[in-house]
Parts: C-alpha cells; structure tokens; sequence
C-alpha cells in the first residue's frame, strides 16, 4: 500500500516537473526564436532607409537598387518550403541554428561588399539563412505553446517582430550617421553570435515525424526557376535599359514554370508540397490574406523612405525615427490582438486589422509637400494599428488548421505567402509609382524616376498608395463573402441532417 502511495506521488511530481519543464522550455523557444525574428525584422527597415544612400554611393538606379531588397526575399522564397520539409524530417533546433549562422557570415561579407553586384550576391546568401529562420520559428513556437495559447505566443512573436522594425529605423539612421550603410549589416554580425548560443544551449529538441522522408531537388529547382523569372521579369518592366518583350518573356515562363511546379508536385511520390494541406478553407484563405496584406506592407516599407527623403528632404535620422512610429504601434498592437483571437475568434480581429490598413493608406495618399511632423503621426497610426491587428489573428487560424504532422511545411507555407506578397508588392508597386510618376512627369527615356519633379514625385505616391487601399477593402469583401457562404453551407448542412 505504502508502495503504491509512493509510486503515485512520485508520478504527481514527475508530472509537475515535466509541466515545469514545459513551462520553462516554451519561453527558452521563444526567446530563441524572437532572436532569429528580430533580427530579420531589424533587416527589413534597416535596408530600406539606406535604398536612397546606397543608390548614390553605390552609383546604381532605382531599378538596380530593388534587387538588394529582391534577391534577399528571392532567396527566401526559393528555399522556404525546402527548409520546411527538412524541419519535418530532422531537428528544426539545429537547421534553425544552421539558418541563424549563414544569415550572421552573410550580413559580415554584405558590410564589407565593394560594389552594388556584390552585395546583391551576398544578400541572397544571406536570405538562404533568413529561409531557414522564418520557415521553422513558427512551428517552434507552435510546438511548444498549447493550443489554447497559440495566438498568445503567436503575437508575442508578432511583437518581437514589430520591435525590429521598430528599431530599424532609428537604429538604421544612427548607424548611417556613424559609419555609412556597410554598419547596417555588420550589427547583424553579434546579435546571430547570441541568438545561436542561446537556441543551441537552452531550447529542446524538436519533434521529428518518424518515417524515411526524400528531399523534393526537382521541386526546389522549378521554383527556383518560377520565381527567378517572375522577379527579374517585374523588376525589368521599370528599366529603360531593357526590352518590354524581355520582360513579358520572362513573367510567360514564369507562368509556365509554376504550371509545371504544380504538376510535378501533383505526381511526386514525396514532394515539397502536399496539395492535401490546402483542403483546409481556413488554411488556404488565411495564406490568401497574409499574401495581400503583405504585398501591401512591403509596398508600403519600401515607398514612405522614397517620400520622406525625395520629397521632404529630411535627414535620415529624422526619417529613421519617423518610419519607426508603425512598428512601435504594431508591438503594442499585436500581442493583444493575439490574447483577443484566442478569446473572440480570429476572424473578426483580421479583418478589422484588414479595413484599419486601408483606412492608413487612404490617409498616406494625401501625403505632400506641406505634410507636417504631426499629421504624419497621426495618419500613419491606422496603418499601424491595422497591421498589428491583423498579423497575428491571421497567423494563428493558418497554424491552428494546419495538420499535427505537417506544422514545418505549415509554418514554411506562412512564412512564403509573407515572402511572395513581399517579392510581388516591391516591384509591382515600384513599378507603379515608376510608371505614373514617369508619364506626369513625361520623363524622357533613361532618366530614372529618382530623378523626377517633386510635383510628379507627390503625384505618383498619391495614387499608388490610392490603388493599394482599394486592393485592401478589395481583399476584406473577398474574405467576408467567403466565410458567409461557407457559415451558410454549414447551416444547410446542419439542416440536412
């Protein structure tokens, strides 16, 4: 009897040690992981306020200057879902760390790039490492954190996320002040020193699906050769220097390409992408809108530094400490949001955060040159709110519809409709604001947009950010008659019964 007693009482304490032990492992993973997603997220604004200097200092174009920014999110994209699988397959702690060094040796030869080529090279090294970290940091935390604190854990990254950017920008306009842009990329070098030794010391092991798996090399060059086309393509339509035909050819093949992507993947007997995942309307609809959304930040991290410095002319560190003001919203935005989708639903959170983010850029499109300190503030804060508010919602539904077994591919999935919308929204909203600024300005050939009027340069940004709020409320109608023919498909069916 007295055995038996022992024997119970010491498994009430293994129980209580091992929730312990959770307890403590999920903020070691989160740490971890927030290291890995702020530092990408510091990347992000850092790069885009220096654009306007690197063109100058590194005697390039606006065209050529979008593919310090493209080639990293190529990179990304190409091999998100390729890191995915591997972190189904072995330990995502150790390709998560593999991820986190080559981003820190990459950022170190991007500092020390002696031409504009170069650095593009050493910035698709470094988005290599930033696949392995986006694509698995998701299915860490997912892991880690019960269901019933998924959209907690999800914002708090969202934060972390929000708090690079945030800092980006005023990190970003202090370092330029101090040494020039090379500095932007060498901070990267200790924050990855830290962020390694605390993932590989402190965070546990991962959970790997038992089973021989194959890595998908004939997938992984289609895409490849997809979104290779497809960038170079959108990215060329703004060049004077090249062809219209080059580039419609290219965005063709790229069109061709994805279309045997599709097939490959459909006939594959262990491809990269299980087309069964996608059965999930939740799933499918929420990557929809994570792509949208994105395509719009992206649009909007990369023009607001273009305006702030060509036509208001300010100082970069005025600039930096004025970009910074969305993503300080976002981090105090986005960890509630998270708490009140784990309580409300993350539907109606999503979309509010959809119609605030059109709401912010109707707002930017009466941005001129009279714009003041003040009115910038207070009309940017809707977009910021937006985002905060629809990030981490959206985020949590995707995770939460995700099968059990396939959380990497899952969180590989969400990290390339984030890179997708980004690839997309910066040459084809460049490329907008380039053709409507061109054309009212009546620019003759060669003369880069850069070099437009002020009144043009106004003109241009007005309407894009117009266009891009439209797409928005475009977006939330989608998603609000999606989800009311399905809540009247499942009272049919409950009719039926």
């Amino acid at each position: 009897m007295k055995t038996e007693i022992k024997s119970k009482s010491l498994e009430v304490e293994f129980d209580q040690l091992t929730q312990t032990t959770r307890k403590v492992s999920k903020w070691w993973t989160m740490l971890g992981v927030g290291i890995g997603v702020f530092i990408l997220a510091l990347d992000v604004y850092i790069i885009n306020l220096a654009l306007p200097i690197m063109v100058e200092s590194l005697h390039t174009s606006f065209a050529m200057i979008q593919w310090v920014v493209l080639s990293y999110l190529l990179a990304i994209a190409i091999f998100v879902l390729s890191a995915a699988k591997l972190g189904d397959m072995w330990s995502k702690k150790w390709l998560y760390i593999t991820g986190l060094i080559v981003f820190t040796i990459s950022s170190l030869f991007c500092g020390i790039a002696p031409t504009v080529h170069f650095l593009i090279i050493f910035r698709f090294l470094q988005g290599l490492g930033a696949a392995f970290i986006s694509g698995l940091g998701t299915a860490m935390i997912v892991e880690v954190f019960p269901p019933e604190e998924r959209g907690l854990g999800l914002g708090i990254r969202a934060g972390i996320f929000g708090l690079g950017i945030m800092l980006g920008p005023t990190i970003g306009g202090l370092l330029i002040s101090l040494g020039d842009w090379p500095l932007i990329f060498l901070i990267n070098v200790p924050i990855g020193i830290i962020g390694c030794s605390i993932v590989a010391y402190f965070v546990p092991s991962s959970v790997i699906i038992p089973g021989k798996q194959t890595f998908d090399w004939i997938g992984t060059l289609i895409l490849t050769l997809t979104l290779t086309c497809f960038t170079l393509g959108i990215t060329l339509l703004q060049s004077e220097n090249f062809s219209y035909q080059i580039a419609l050819t290219l965005i063709v093949a790229s069109v061709i390409s994805l279309i045997g992507f599709l097939l490959a993947e459909t006939n594959l007997p262990d491809p990269m992408l299980d087309f069964k995942i996608f059965k999930s309307l939740e799933f499918s609809l929420g990557l929809t809108l994570r792509f949208l959304g994105n395509f719009v930040m992206a649009g909007v991290i990369f023009m607001l530094p273009f305006f702030l410095k060509l036509v208001q002319n300010y100082p970069t560190e005025q600039a930096g400490l004025l970009l910074a003001i969305p993503p300080i919203i976002i981090v105090l935005t986005a960890p509630i949001a998270g708490f009140l989708s784990d309580r409300y639903g993350s539907r109606s959170i999503s979309l509010m955060g959809l119609i605030l983010m059109a709401i912010g850029c109707l707002l930017v499109s009466t941005f001129d040159t009279e714009l003041t300190t003040i009115n910038y503030i207070i009309e940017i804060i809707p977009y910021g709110l937006g985002v905060g508010m629809f990030q981490s919602p959206n985020n949590s539904a995707i995770m939460g519809a995700a099968p059990k077994d396939q959380l990497g591919i899952a969180s590989g999935l969400l990290s390339l409709s984030r890179i997708l919308g980004q690839i997309a929204g910066v040459p084809l909203v460049g490329a907008l604001f380039s053709f409507i600024t061109i054309t009212h300005a009546n620019l003759i050939s060669g003369i880069d947009v850069t070099n437009a009027p002020i009144k043009s340069l106004v003109f241009g940004t007005q309407i894009t950010f117009r266009v891009v709020a439209v797409l928005l409320v475009i977006s939330t109608l989608f998603a609000v008659g999606v989800w009311w023919l399905e809540l009247r498909k499942d009272k049919s069916l409950i009719k039926t019964d």
